[in-house]
């Protein structure tokens, strides 16, 4: 590692690029030397692409064209990336530059080309009977790489239509859009952001972004119920508008779910993954049963914060000002350490990650916002950041340092068919990640305002990734259901359907404000990608199930956890996610994996509560 403190910005201005020192700055040449190289890159994807469609029409002749053409899409696909992201990276380090902006549309266009001259490879292999497909396999041990590719495309087929049906509902799909983007645009384009004055005479303009920040950050009650208030107002002002676009989605989803034989819409989302509708809804009927320890941490709350009302909006405020800063380079050192119960090996390649620039640490002019991790096939991952020094910016580099780790053990174990893993996996390794640098920093912690902060955080994490997700999926579910059952969906069947979840999950420990009931209409995942939030509470499970193992006192049983828990990394997806997480350990089918969450938060909330006594 660097030496710590050798660069730290300052946080009233915002650097050019070009005065951030380049070791904080991520090195792209592992994907592509120069730009030189690019091209000659993009013209062999080119290539690729025109030579792929030329193999149509010859998957049926036997099994060493059907693994020819399963090579050149891998030959493909690995190519592509290096394309991309060389490209696209570039041009998230600085989006005023118009050359790297054209080379990422570029990029794009070329994708559209790929995407066309690929679209009869699915249909083909279908086409081919079964039992056909399966002797070439026993035959060939060279085609049996791909024999799981080759299951999971037959797992669809009995929800694919014949010629005519597919081209009906491909006409359709010109209008599966249309809710989430005139939602887009009511919340975004349309949405012109009020300005409030605060109890001190501040003005304040209350975008999405600054809503969160503000209710975390105003240490006055009345400030804090004027901005929840005003931020809700705007979204119960239109919500039968949102209604109406919401039972878009529903009536959207519920048809393309009886078009393709499913018995309901959650069975067509889950289905392409092979995962058992029973998962929802025992995700649901067990973080039901176990919300006590959410509803005595806001208990806890309301004694400390010495509220005579505790209302929604008072959920994220501090409990102790702890206005500490956070070197990167000493957190790096610190998730170094932090690791080393996953052995010396997954230690090293986090330090190496440090120490090779793989990661774009600081914020500068015309930088993307955010952070992720890409996952550069062929080279290795790389990080975005605009660290801050603040506790958040901490938790969210060892959050994608987790992302980094699992997509370098797939790569580095899968052949690309398998290289990539899905959602339902991908935030296990980012959680216990943060995991484990929770217990390290709560360890060293040297005063009790820092512990208390570091509680706090852990806690507000476990509330929001876990238990709202938990309850937006139940919220998603009733709904489609509502369909499902031919009941009418308006802006007062929603707002009552939300106030009972509220309820079910917070019981009496908040006061009641009427404008929380049309919070239903402000979560974009309900119109852009329905029953997508509650893999977030499976992930978080899952890892909480994993800590537990990694915490324990017996050495035999951490070694046994590890030992899975880096078998599921190096899986990619090679096997159904609830295959690979049952390899691990975890069995999300067993109500005893989500209350792990329930137990690993209750732990949490009594340390917070001897710390606060």
């Amino acid at each position: 590692m660097p030496p710590l403190d050798a660069y730290r910005p300052d946080p009233g201005t915002l650097p050019a690029r070009d005065a951030v020192p380049e070791r904080y700055t991520w090195d792209l040449t592992a994907i592509c030397r120069d730009w030189e190289e690019w091209i000659a890159a993009y013209r062999e994807l080119e290539a690729g692409i025109e030579a792929f469609a030329g193999l149509q029409g010859t998957l049926g002749r036997g099994p060493a064209q059907l693994l020819e053409a399963y090579r050149s899409m891998d030959r493909t696909g690995a190519l592509s990336y290096r394309v991309w992201y060389f490209a696209a990276l570039h041009y998230d380090q600085d989006q005023r530059d118009n050359a790297g902006n054209a080379r990422r549309q570029q990029v794009q266009i070329l994708f559209a080309r790929l995407q066309q001259a690929t679209a009869w490879f699915n249909p083909e292999v279908l086409a081919i009977p079964r039992r056909t497909i399966d002797a070439w396999l026993a035959a060939s041990e060279e085609l049996r790489v791909y024999r799981f590719a080759i299951d999971s495309l037959f797992h669809e087929q009995e929800h694919v239509l014949d010629e005519r049906g597919e081209r009906l509902m491909s006409y359709a799909g010109r209008f599966d859009a249309v809710p989430g983007d005139s939602y887009a645009a009511m919340t975004t384009a349309d949405m012109k952001p009020p300005v409030i004055t605060l109890s001190g005479g501040e003005r304040v303009t209350l975008s999405y972004g600054q809503y969160r920040a503000l209710l975390e950050t105003l240490p006055l009650q009345a400030d804090r119920a004027l901005v929840y208030r005003t931020f809700h107002a705007r979204y119960a002002e239109q919500q039968n508008t949102y209604a109406a676009l919401y039972n878009g989605v529903l009536q959207r989803d519920w048809f393309h779910a009886r078009a393709r034989g499913y018995a309901s819409s959650l069975e067509a989302a889950l289905h392409g993954n092979d995962i058992p509708v029973s998962v929802v809804e025992n995700l649901i009927a067990a973080t039901r049963a176990g919300v006590e320890p959410l509803r005595r941490y806001h208990r806890l709350r309301r004694r400390v914060l010495g509220l005579d009302s505790y209302r929604i909006f008072d959920a994220f405020v501090p409990l102790v000002a702890h206005d500490v800063r956070y070197p990167y380079d000493q957190v790096g050192a610190w998730i170094v350490e932090s690791v080393a119960a996953l052995g010396p090996g997954y230690q090293q390649d986090v330090r190496t990650a440090f120490e090779q620039r793989w990661i774009d640490v600081f914020e500068n002019t015309g930088k993307r916002s955010g952070a992720y991790s890409a996952p550069v096939y062929g080279s290795h991952p790389y990080m975005l950041l605009n660290y801050n020094e603040t506790l958040e910016a901490v938790f969210t580099l060892a959050h994608e340092m987790g992302h980094s780790m699992h997509t370098l053990l797939a790569h580095r174990t899968q052949p690309f068919v398998y290289a990539g893993y899905t959602i339902f996996v991908a935030e296990v390794p980012s959680t216990l990640n943060e995991a484990l640098l929770l217990d390290f920093m709560l360890e060293r912690a040297t005063g009790r305002e820092e512990r208390i902060v570091l509680l706090q955080h852990a806690i507000a994490s476990v509330a929001t990734t876990f238990y709202a997700q938990v309850l937006y999926a139940d919220f998603e579910l009733q709904a489609h259901r509502l369909v499902e059952q031919d009941q009418p969906v308006t802006a007062e069947v929603l707002n009552r359907m939300y106030a009972d979840l509220l309820r079910t999950y917070y019981g009496d420990v908040f006061d009641g404000e009427e404008v929380s009931q049309v919070t239903w209409a402000r979560i974009p995942h309900f119109f852009n990608s329905p029953y997508y939030v509650y893999q977030y509470a499976t992930c978080f499970a899952s890892s909480a199930r994993l800590m537990q193992g990694i915490r324990s006192g017996d050495p035999a049983q951490r070694a046994a956890t590890v030992g899975r828990y880096l078998g599921l990394l190096e899986s990619g997806g090679s096997a159904y996610p609830m295959a690979l997480l049952r390899g691990a350990g975890v069995d999300l089918s067993q109500p005893d994996t989500v209350g792990a969450v329930s137990s690993a938060l209750d732990a949490l909330v009594t340390r917070l509560e001897r710390e606060l006594a």
